[in-house]
């Protein structure tokens, strides 16, 4: 059962370069059959010395070439594997050159011959060297290789920059053609490959040779384009030289341009945020814009503040961050008193000379319902005229709104809390116009006294009201009433003394004022006997009757009796006298009485008590007259009447009579004569009543009684 070896084992020529070399074989034993699987693994010993492809090798060297310079060589080959394979390279003596090894990665190397010292081809023009590669077995193996270096002659001293960094200060948006800098570099060489020319280096950007340009003869670079501090503040530009020999060579340098700032850029303000309209209730510190304010400059050229212009608005800016502001709201709004705000924001940077920019601001104010309708007065006082057709429009009342939109948008409507007015009086709900719905009749209605109530749309709704006081003015469409006395007349009885009173003509007139102050005339009667007083309406005789003879016993005394309207309306009173000579043969048919053109009779009897009646009458209606014309010609009234918006005076009558209207109340001058209804024949009014116009409106905010 021994393994034995039959031939030569070449691990080489099995495995190559394999790290594992094995060999697999199979052993069968007989009775019993048994299979063994055998694995030999064979060892690499060290029998394969280096071996390099060429015994010589030649290289072609520039003498300008500097030390330091690499040249890559050919490597040996060691067919072993493991140490065995591992070479170790040697030069033969020299002080020019050395061998190096440089590992590419993981599995491979190059070898590279480094140059030590500068070459000089007039000193040594070949150099031959010695190559030698010892593996890492044991016993060690080596192979050499023989090196053949000739130095060729050549352009070897470069163009040299007399410092390698050249830094520049260079103020933005200078002229084109200013100069920035003159480099200067040297080259020991002597013919063309001395001369030397300057370029930019392939490594600088287009934009630099945008901006800059290099003189290739003088090497004077200078400005072409716009140097723009905000654009680039730094140019770190490399510039190459290049002789001009066979071979030229070439060195570098790297010119720094630090360019200096000015303040050439203009602070730039933007709204970036913008809440309007702004709500007049909005609360304090509400944020209305957000705006940015910067500058491209930098230092003191780029610092940025900000101001408000016009002073004293509502708002205020407030720094959030660095060039960055909020306009707040910093005092209470009124859309009433200011409804847009034109704001100016100005940033201003603090370079000298400084720069400053502004930017207008339009802040509409937004509207809330916060203002309820309101009437110029507290109360109206307007004057209509009687028999005005219905449906006339008498007044405009009107109520303003400072809000807009449906804020402002008025409504008008009567409060019928305390009167209801639906039958008189209706209002427009949207123009205020006030309509009388029918007829107003002065006899009957003298005085409508209402509220107007005024409201808004909006949300809620605010309202105000106003107090309107519709006086009816009397116009002149009654005319006089002559009524019947009750009392049975006195018989005339001869004699008569002139001037006794024998009768008294009764008349009303519905009216009031003017239109009511009664004018009695006498129009005829017989005999020329009797005479009617011109207010009293009292007959009296001309002259004394003593006896009948000469006079009819029956007189007939037609009276007019009108009123001092416009026109003037009348009516006639018929009065017949029967004279009797003594009184024991009066008769019931003795004195008739007609009224107007309807006469009719009245019974005659004996009543002395109607004299007595007469008497009186006039007595009264004479003391009546006489306080009158003294309370006319004092022209004051003894108690002022307080009533709205001003105080009652008294108004001083006219020869006639003058008749005015207060607000509420009237003073009634009874008749003379006694009788019921009497008329309202004197009235105040207050001053601060307006003016009446022809159609019922209010002129100069005053209206007048008429005279």
């Amino acid at each position: 059962g021994i393994l034995f070896i039959s031939s030569r084992i070449d691990r080489e020529e099995l495995c190559a370069q394999s790290p594992l070399c094995t060999i697999h074989l199979e052993v069968i034993l007989d009775k019993p059959l048994r299979v063994f699987h055998v694995e030999v693994e064979i060892n690499d010993v060290n029998d394969n010395a280096p071996i390099f492809s060429e015994g010589e090798e030649l290289l072609s060297i520039p003498e300008s070439v500097l030390p330091g310079a690499q040249f890559p060589l050919e490597g040996a080959s060691d067919a072993d594997v493991g140490t065995n394979a591992q070479l170790k390279y040697k030069l033969s003596s020299t002080e020019y050159f050395a061998v190096e090894e440089k590992i590419k990665d993981r599995h491979s190397k190059s070898l590279v011959l480094l140059l030590k010292k500068p070459l000089d081809r007039e000193q040594i023009p070949v150099h031959h060297l010695v190559l030698t590669a010892t593996d890492g077995g044991q016993p060690e193996l080596t192979g050499t290789v023989h090196l053949q270096i000739t130095v060729l002659d050549a352009n070897d001293n470069a163009p040299i920059f007399n410092q390698s960094v050249y830094k520049v200060k260079l103020l933005e948006n200078v002229m084109d053609g200013t100069l920035v800098i003159k480099l200067n570099a040297t080259d020991l060489d002597e013919g063309l490959n001395k001369e030397i020319s300057y370029y930019f280096s392939r490594h600088v950007s287009p934009s630099v040779k945008n901006v800059f340009s290099i003189d290739a003869d003088t090497g004077e670079i200078k400005v072409k384009g716009n140097v723009d501090y905000e654009d680039t503040n730094l140019y770190d530009i490399e510039i190459e030289v290049k002789d001009k020999g066979s071979l030229p060579l070439v060195s570098h340098c790297n010119v720094l341009i630090e360019v200096m700032d000015m303040n050439d850029n203009i602070p730039e303000v933007s709204v970036t945020s913008l809440s309007v309209p702004v709500p007049e209730d909005s609360s304090l510190e509400t944020v209305v814009a957000l705006i940015s304010a910067s500058d491209r400059d930098s230092g003191s050229n780029g610092q940025v503040s900000s101001s408000l212009w016009p002073p004293g608005l509502p708002f205020k800016l407030v720094s959030t961050f660095k060039n960055y502001y909020s306009l707040v709201l910093n005092e209470p709004l009124d859309r009433e008193k200011v409804a847009e705000y034109k704001l100016l924001v100005t940033a201003q940077d603090q370079g000298v000379p400084s720069l400053s920019s502004s930017i207008s601001l339009v802040v509409p104010i937004g509207d809330v319902n916060d203002n309820a309708p309101s009437f110029v007065h507290p109360s109206y006082t307007v004057f209509v005229k009687e028999n005005n057709p219905p449906g006339a429009h008498i007044f405009t009342v009107s109520a303003s709104d400072p809000d807009v939109a449906e804020n402002a948008l008025v409504t008008y409507w009567l409060d019928e809390k305390h009167w209801p007015l639906s039958s008189y009086i209706s209002v427009h709900s949207e123009s205020g116009k006030l309509y009388a719905l029918q007829s107003l009749d002065y006899e009957e209605q003298k005085l409508l006294e209402f509220k107007v109530n005024a409201k808004d749309a909006g949300l809620p709704s605010l309202s105000s009201s106003v107090i309107v006081q519709v006086f009816v003015v009397d116009e002149n469409d009654n005319a006089p009433a002559v009524s019947v006395p009750e009392s049975t007349p006195i018989l005339l009885v001869a004699p008569l003394m002139a001037g006794q009173i024998v009768a008294k003509i009764r008349a009303l007139d519905a009216d009031s004022g003017y239109n009511a102050w009664l004018h009695y005339e006498l129009l005829e009667a017989t005999g020329g006997l009797w005479q009617v007083g011109a207010y009293s309406g009292e007959i009296t005789t001309t002259h004394a009757l003593r006896d009948m003879e000469g006079d009819s016993s029956i007189q007939t005394v037609l009276v007019l009796v009108k009123d001092h309207g416009k026109p003037v309306l009348s009516a006639t009173a018929t009065l017949s006298v029967s004279l009797m000579a003594n009184a024991q043969a009066m008769h019931t048919d003795g004195l008739h009485f007609r009224a107007g053109r309807s006469p009719q009779p009245v019974p005659a009897r004996t009543n002395v008590y109607l004299i007595i009646a007469i008497c009186s009458v006039s007595s009264l209606f004479l003391l009546a007259v006489i306080v009158y014309v003294a309370m006319r010609c004092q022209c004051q009234p003894k108690e002022p009447m307080v009533y709205g918006p001003g105080t009652a005076t008294l108004v001083c009558a006219s020869e006639v009579g003058s008749w005015s209207y207060s607000n509420r109340h009237s003073h009634i001058l009874a008749g003379v004569s006694g009788e019921a209804g009497g008329k309202n024949d004197l009235m105040v009014f207050s001053p601060n009543i307006p003016v009446f116009a022809e159609n019922g409106e209010v002129r100069n905010g005053k209206e007048m009684a008429p005279d």
